[in-house]
C-alpha cells in the first residue's frame, strides 16, 4: 500500500515539475518587446552604411552594427522600387502583384482613371484645410505587421505612423492604426486624416504651435565639420546638382530661411526634415505612452528627407553626405531617448530603406561609366503616331507610368482592337530603342527571353487592375529625362534595389549575415519575433540567423 503511495507521490510531482517547466516555456516564448520601432530611411543606398562608416558617432549608425545583426544583402525582389511600394512591402512581406500598391502613382486599368497610393475621397484632413489631408490605406489591398500585432492583442497594442510624406506614415502603420501623422508644407505642420480621428490631439497642436521649423532652419544649413574633411563626396560645385531657387549654385552655405520664405517645401531638402520627424516621433512616444502599456506597441517612422536631398543633389554631394552624419547624430538621440524612456534592451528597432538610388547621370558620365537619359513623352509621342498609322485611333497610349505602357483600354474595346496587335507593335518599336534593355508584353512573359531575377521582379510589381500591359527594362545606368539634376530610383538594379537591413534590441543576436535575403522577410521576422501571424499577403520568410534562440 504505502509503495502505491509513494508512486503516486512520485508521478505527482513530477507532473507537477514537468508542467511547471512547460508553462514556464510557454510563458517565455511568449514574451514580447515593449515596443517595436520601425525605421526607413528612404532612399538611403546600403552602402551609406559604410562609406561614411569612419564619420558616424558610436550611437547611431555604428550602434546598430556593432550591437544589433545586419543583414548585409538584403534585396528588393519587385518592381518598380519606388517609395510607397518599398513601404507597403516591408510591412506586409508582399510585393505588389499581391497587395495593390504598384508605384506611388498608378492608372486603374478598367477605367484609365489616375489614382495616388493612399488617396481617399471619402475621408477629410484633420488640420489643415487642404486636399493633403484626404488620405487613408484603403488601397493597400492586404494586412501589414501592424495591423497583425492590434489583432493579436485584441488591439491593446498602440500603433503610430510617422513621416513628411503622408504614404510613408499610413501604408507602414496600416489599416488598424490609432494615428498616421505627416507634414503639410503650407501650414509647417504635422497633420492627419478623418480616417483616424476627427481632430488632432492637444499635443499635437502643442508642438505644431512651438513652430519647430523655424528653429530648425534658423542658421540656414551649412557643413557640419568642415567641408574640406569631406573626401567620399564629390567637389561642391558640379554642373549636375540642383539649385535652390534664387541660388545661383549648388553651394553651401545654403540660405535656407531666405529660400523658405518663397518655398515652403524646402525643409524635406534639408536634414532638418529628419531632425523634426524624429522630434515630433520623440513627441508621439511620449504622449501615446508607448513601450509602456500592457501589450508591445509599434512605432512607424520614416525619415524622408534623404530620400528629397538624394533626388536633388545627388549620392556623391557634400549634401548628402552631410545629411548622413547629422541623421547619425539625430538617430544616436533617438536611441538615447529610447533607453530613458522605455529601457535599453526593452524595445526592438529595424532600419532599412523603400530603396536605393542611382549616381547621377553626370557623375557617371564624367567617370566614363555608361549612362544616359531616357525621355519617356518622347517615345510615347512617336508610339502613338504609329499606333494610329496601324489600327486608325488616335492616342491609344494613355501614359508610361511605372516604366509599364498603360493603354486606352477605353479605346482599345471601344473600337473593337486587336489587343494583341496593339502590344505587339508596342513591344517591337519599344526594343529598337537604344536605351531599352528589353519590352515585354506582360501577357506572354513566360515566354520573354529575360533573365529569371529580373523577370520574377517584373512579375511580382505586376497587378493586372493597377498595372500597364507592356513592361519596359531600361539600360543598366540610364534612367528618365526628368531628373536632369540629382538622381532618381525605380530599376532592378542593385544600386536601386540593395538596402540596408538592421536589427537591434531585444530578442535579437549580435552579429551580420551575407547571404541574401528579400525585404520580404522583413515583416515575417518581426512577427517571429512577436509570436504573431505574419500577414495575409507576405510571401517572405524568417530570417532565423536574426532571432536569439528561446530558452
Amino acid at each position: 500500500m504505502m509503495r502505491k503511495f509513494f508512486l503516486c507521490l512520485f508521478f505527482s510531482v513530477f507532473s507537477y515539475v514537468s508542467f511547471s517547466q512547460t508553462a514556464k516555456k510557454v510563458s517565455t516564448s511568449l514574451s514580447r518587446p515593449k515596443l517595436v520601432v520601425g525605421i526607413v530611411v528612404d532612399q538611403m543606398r546600403w552602402d551609406y552604411l559604410y562609406r561614411y562608416y569612419s564619420r558616424y558617432g558610436n550611437g547611431g549608425f555604428k550602434r546598430l552594427l556593432n550591437d544589433g545583426f545586419s543583414c548585409e544583402n538584403t534585396m528588393i525582389i519587385h518592381l518598380p522600387s519606388y517609395t510607397a511600394v518599398g513601404h507597403s512591402c516591408i510591412f506586409t512581406g508582399s510585393v505588389p502583384s499581391i497587395n495593390g500598391i504598384t508605384g506611388n502613382d498608378w492608372v486603374e486599368q478598367l477605367s484609365g482613371k489616375q489614382m495616388y497610393c493612399t488617396d481617399d475621397s471619402t475621408v477629410q484632413s484633420v488640420g489643415n484645410e487642404s486636399e493633403d489631408g484626404k488620405m487613408s490605406p484603403r488601397n493597400l489591398l492586404v494586412s501589414t505587421v501592424t495591423d497583425e500585432l492590434r489583432i493579436a492583442t485584441n488591439y491593446q497594442s498602440k500603433v503610430v505612423g510617422v513621416s513628411l510624406k503622408d504614404r510613408a506614415a499610413i501604408l507602414p502603420a496600416g489599416h488598424t492604426a490609432n494615428a498616421a501623422f505627416w507634414f503639410d508644407d503650407a501650414s509647417g505642420h504635422f497633420i492627419t486624416s478623418t480616417y483616424y480621428m476627427q481632430q488632432l490631439p492637444s499635443w499635437v497642436n502643442n508642438f505644431n504651435n512651438a513652430n519647430h521649423v523655424a528653429q530648425l532652419i534658423k542658421n540656414g544649413w551649412n557643413t557640419l565639420y568642415p567641408i574640406a574633411t569631406y573626401t567620399q563626396s564629390d567637389p561642391d560645385d558640379v554642373p549636375y546638382e540642383g539649385k535652390f531657387k534664387g541660388e545661383t549654385s549648388p553651394t553651401f552655405p545654403h540660405d535656407i530661411p531666405k529660400i523658405y520664405e518663397k518655398s515652403k517645401g524646402v525643409l524635406r531638402q534639408t536634414p532638418f526634415g529628419n531632425t523634426l520627424t524624429l522630434d515630433f516621433a520623440k513627441a508621439a512616444v511620449e504622449n501615446y505612452n508607448l513601450g509602456n502599456g500592457a501589450a508591445t506597441d509599434f512605432l512607424t517612422i520614416n525619415c524622408a528627407s534623404t530620400d528629397y536631398v538624394g533626388h536633388f543633389f545627388g549620392p556623391n554631394s557634400i549634401e548628402i553626405e552631410d545629411t548622413y552624419l547629422r541623421l547619425d547624430k539625430d538617430l544616436e538621440k533617438f536611441f538615447q531617448f529610447l533607453d530613458a524612456k522605455v529601457g535599453k534592451g526593452q524595445y526592438t528597432v529595424f532600419l532599412t530603406a523603400d530603396h536605393g538610388a542611382a549616381h547621377a547621370i553626370g557623375y557617371m558620365q564624367k567617370h566614363n561609366l555608361p549612362a544616359d537619359f531616357f525621355t519617356a513623352k518622347n517615345v510615347i509621342d512617336t508610339l502613338n503616331k504609329i499606333l494610329e498609322n496601324k489600327f486608325g485611333v488616335q492616342k491609344l497610349v494613355h501614359s508610361g507610368t511605372n516604366f509599364q505602357i498603360n493603354f486606352d483600354m477605353k479605346k482599345v474595346y471601344g473600337d473593337h482592337l486587336d489587343f494583341d496587335a496593339i502590344k505587339k507593335t508596342t513591344v517591337e518599336y519599344l526594343q529598337q530603342q537604344p536605351e531599352v534593355q528589353y519590352a515585354v508584353d506582360m501577357a506572354k512573359i513566360g515566354e520573354a527571353a529575360i533573365p529569371e531575377p529580373i523577370k520574377e521582379m517584373i512579375i511580382n510589381g505586376y497587378n493586372f487592375k493597377r498595372s500597364g500591359a507592356v513592361e519596359v527594362v531600361l539600360n543598366p545606368g540610364w534612367f528618365e529625362s526628368y531628373a536632369k539634376n540629382g538622381t532618381t530610383h525605380g530599376s532592378w538594379n542593385p544600386y536601386d534595389t540593395h538596402i540596408p537591413l538592421v536589427f537591434m534590441g531585444w530578442g535579437i543576436q549580435h552579429g551580420k549575415t551575407n547571404a541574401v535575403v528579400h525585404m520580404t522577410d522583413i515583416a515575417p521576422t518581426v512577427s517571429a519575433l512577436l509570436h504573431i501571424q505574419m500577414p495575409n499577403g507576405c510571401i517572405g520568410k524568417p530570417i532565423e540567423q536574426v532571432l536569439k534562440a528561446e530558452k
